[in-house]
């Protein structure tokens, strides 16, 4: 175990770490300024259904523009500049942010701020293709699942520190403060990205856009596996996520400030990275189907208990342990998605994963909204955990090849 490793962390002059230097400091600005986007949007319209409104932003140019980005990164070089071209693009948005807060720009100050969100969709359309076909390069194909916790494992560590920060420089310094952080966060990374040295493979020049889009997706709806997997996370973040909602938990039901919110929002990943560093010691190989769904329905019992809880410390507790069941499925799902896709088409198949995945944060976001306003903050997150747990029940039934997945079948 250790050697495998050893292998990750000095292949490549150092490659891996420099990755994931990329990776921390993109989710460490991305969390940021989504926890205080969160709080200034509802801080100024105290409306739940304005904080679905900033998953909607985002998600209709992620949305529009991720499989372009997936057949960019395939056919296209190199990788290594389009994963730049992401952070350009997030510290641009931080920076819009910062001058919004600052009073610098004025006018409708929503308008603004949802502006800016939409270009983070545009941002994160590049990153996880970008990243994911670099892993495929860097890391030895042996040591992907491993290499899938660590990475994991650096990605929940943004997610713990990220919104702490987030809701501490709100509470403590200024929203400006915050801001302007990310933006230094991105230039941080396009530094680690510009000391990566890497051989990328020949690019694919030549394919016809839509055909190439088009090739991606007949792969991914033929694989029962990869789609299952698929449809089952993004489901699940769709109706059982409550994350979007918290700054409403927080205000109206805690009566706390931002670092309450910050609390919240990194309790998650605390279970999640807990969860990421004892699979890096202890992965799963067997069952991981069974793994997969069992984790999708504990988190969605997890959803119902929080709903249902009135105490602060309780609640951060029980979303600690969903954070946990979700690191359980982004490793496997991770791992899978590696292990299953030919390299020619990486970037595409992250890019359908991440419109999968990606979007149903942020439509799950506004579904969260919609739902808060038809039935009442609490009862909507109840109705989310009750259908997570319908998903996994249907997926359990509709797709027996990922119930039935071991991992070394994917070899």
């Amino acid at each position: 175990m250790l050697l495998s490793i050893n292998q990750l962390f000095s292949n490549h002059q150092y490659a891996f770490p420099k990755l994931l230097a990329f990776r921390v400091q993109m989710v460490l600005a991305y969390q940021i300024m989504a926890v205080v986007a969160g709080w200034h949007i509802y801080e100024i319209t105290h409306d739940p259904l304005a904080l679905g409104l900033i998953g909607l932003a985002e998600v209709i140019p992620y949305f529009s523009s991720a499989l372009f980005a997936g057949h960019a990164v395939d056919h296209y070089y190199s990788r290594r500049l389009f994963a730049i071209l992401s952070a350009a693009l997030l510290c641009l948005s931080a920076l819009t942010l910062s001058f919004v807060s600052k009073g610098i720009i004025s006018g409708n100050l929503t308008v603004w701020i949802y502006a800016s969100i939409a270009l983070t969709g545009f941002a994160r359309a590049f990153i996880a293709p970008s990243y994911n076909t670099l892993f495929a390069i860097i890391v030895p194909r042996a040591t992907f699942a491993r290499g899938a916790s660590i990475g994991s494992s650096m990605f929940q560590i943004g997610l713990i520190v990220g919104p702490a920060i987030g809701g501490l420089l709100v509470g403590f310094v200024n929203k400006t403060a915050a801001y302007t952080l990310a933006a230094a966060l991105c230039a941080g990374a396009i530094i680690a990205l510009s000391k990566l040295k890497v051989t990328e493979p020949k690019a694919q020049n030549g394919r016809p856009v839509f055909k190439s889009i088009t090739e991606g997706l007949r792969f991914v709806w033929g694989n029962q596996i990869l789609l299952g997997a698929q449809l089952l996370d993004m489901f699940a973040v769709l109706f059982g996520g409550a994350v979007a909602l918290l700054p409403a938990f927080v205000h109206d039901i805690y009566q706390m400030g931002p670092e309450g919110l910050g609390i919240l929002r990194a309790a998650p990943a605390i279970g999640a990275i807990l969860m990421g560093l004892w699979l890096t010691k202890n992965p799963i190989n067997l069952h991981a189907g069974r793994w997969l769904l069992s984790a999708v329905a504990g988190f969605g019992i997890c959803m119902i208990a929080f709903a249902l809880s009135t105490s602060f410390w309780i609640s951060a507790a029980i979303l600690i342990v969903a954070g946990a069941m979700d690191g359980v499925s982004v490793i496997l799902r991770s791992t899978i998605m590696q292990l299953a896709t030919p390299d020619e088409m990486r970037g595409r198949v992250s890019a359908i994963n991440g419109i999968f995945i990606g979007s149903s944060n942020e439509l799950g976001a506004f579904e969260s909204g919609v739902m808060a306003c038809l039935m009442g903050l609490i009862p909507s997150v109840i109705f989310g955990g009750l259908m997570t747990l319908g998903v996994v029940g249907i997926t359990a039934k509709k797709a027996p090849k990922l119930r039935e997945l071991e991992l070394q079948q994917l070899h």
